[in-house]
Formats: structure tokens, sequence, C-alpha cells
């Protein structure tokens, strides 16, 4: 059997101040990020100045984080209830991309109609590195050892007996479904990068919107594979349906731009 061998949750400590993994993680993966998209607007979107996307990243990044951090704590509302401090307590993980996406693109969008700035053009330039940087952060779940799926003895990663859903732990070992996601993150951006960003077929907002579409449909794969997810509807992980939303949402958005092109389209 192939194993992928758990380590421990913090990567060293400050004068008693634990520096966690999960944090480095989030930290390399905003870096790239940024460092990504601003490289890609550079190049091959001369008509946008570069340094507009920091300040419109920064305020996405802000609304993200936060968003993230709400979404997870509604998804586990019975923990968080009664354990209010731990709501601010984001060392050791605990957001939701999902809602990162949502709270990411609105505060974007806000900032965006106070400065003139095009929204979609700019939705597409940061598509491509929000891609990279799940793909680094999905890691971040490895070191907390969460986001796995079902027993297995093929190849697996080991989850300690404290980290493990109840009902299973008498299994040593899991599908690494972080691994999955991470691998798939990185596939859908060679997809937008080489094939979607070259399509004749093109408008503002496609990348973003593809960029939905292709990363829901890697959830609509992993989720059922997880054993971890935060809330379920009857049998159907929140998650699901969340991805289901944002599919037929950015659907319906790209066969709008098609029967009626608003490629000057700006959030004023």
């Amino acid at each position: 059997m192939l194993v992928i061998a758990s380590p421990d949750s913090v990567a060293f400590s400050l004068n008693g101040f634990k520096i966690y993994y999960y944090g480095i993680c989030m930290s390399l993966a905003v870096l790239c990020g940024f460092s990504l998209s601003y490289c890609i607007a550079k190049k091959y979107y001369k008509e946008i100045n570069a340094d507009i996307l920091y300040d419109v990243v920064t305020v996405g990044l802000f609304a993200g984080f936060l968003c993230a951090r709400l979404y997870y704590c509604l998804l586990n509302f019975d923990f968080y209830s009664s354990n209010f401090g731990e709501i601010l307590n984001f060392r050791e993980g605990g957001i939701s991309i999902q809602g990162g996406i949502l709270g990411g693109f609105l505060g974007g969008a806000i900032y965006a109609k106070i400065k003139k700035f095009l929204i979609l053009k700019l939705a597409d330039i940061a598509s491509y590195g929000m891609l990279l940087a799940q793909a680094i952060g999905r890691w971040g779940n490895f070191f907390n050892s969460e986001a796995y799926g079902h027993p297995t003895n093929t190849f697996g990663v080991f989850i300690p007996l404290s980290a493990r859903v109840q009902g299973y732990e008498q299994y040593s070992y899991f599908q690494p479904t972080f691994l999955y996601e991470s691998l798939l993150n990185l596939l859908v951006l060679a997809i937008l990068f080489f094939v979607v960003r070259k399509m004749k077929f093109k408008f503002d907002g496609l990348i973003f919107a593809s960029y939905i579409i292709l990363y829901s449909i890697v959830r609509l794969i992993i989720e059922p594979m997880r054993l971890d997810s935060a809330l379920n509807v009857g049998s159907i992980h929140i998650a699901t349906i969340a991805s289901v939303v944002m599919i037929v949402i950015a659907t319906i958005f790209i066969i709008l731009k098609k029967v009626r092109p608003w490629n000057k389209f700006r959030v004023t």
C-alpha cells in the first residue's frame, strides 16, 4: 500500500506562539496566486493597469477571507455557537473555498464599482491566481489531517485517531481527497490558460465563468468521496448543492453573453 504520512500540524514555535503549516500554506497560496495573476495581466491584458489588480485583489482577499470563514462557521454552527472565541482562531484552519469565491467576487465588484474598473476582465485575470492558490492551499488540509475521503487499502493518507470521523476510528488510512482536488485545480488552470483563453468565442467574464463551472465540477467529483463535509441536506453535501447552483448561474451568464454581448460591461 502506498501511504502518505500525516505530519505534525505545527511548523515551529516562537516564544510559545505556535506557527501552523496551515497558515504557511495559505500565505504561500496567496503570494503565488497573486504573482501568477499579476504576470498574466502584464503579458496578456496590456489594456489593464496591472497595479489596479493589486488594489482589487487586496479588497477581494479581505472580503473573501471573511466570507470564507463566516461560511465555514455557519456550516459548523453547533461547535462555534458554543465556542464563540474560536471563530477568530484562524491559525488552525477552517475556511470554505466556495464562501471565499462569493465574498471575493462581491468585494472586488463593489470596489470596482466605486473605482469604475472593468470587473469582469479583472475577474478573468484573478481566476488564474485563484486556482493556483486553491491548489497550494489544499495542502493546508493535509497538515491539518482534514478534507480526506473514505478508508482505503491501496493509496491513502494516515489520519491520526483524534482527527478521524466518528464511526471510522478503526481505520488508519483514507483517500487523500485534498491531493485529488489540488491536482484537479491545476488541471482546470491549464484548461483555462491553454484552451478557454484561446477560444474564438471570447468575452469579458468567460474565463471567470469557466472557472466557476469547472471548479464546481471538481467539487461535484470530490464531495461524494469526502467523509468530513461539514453539513448535509439529507444525504447531499451542502457543498454539492452550492456547486450545482454555481454551475447554473455561470452557465446562464455565458448563454446571455452569447445571445446579447456585453463586451463593454462595466460595473457602474
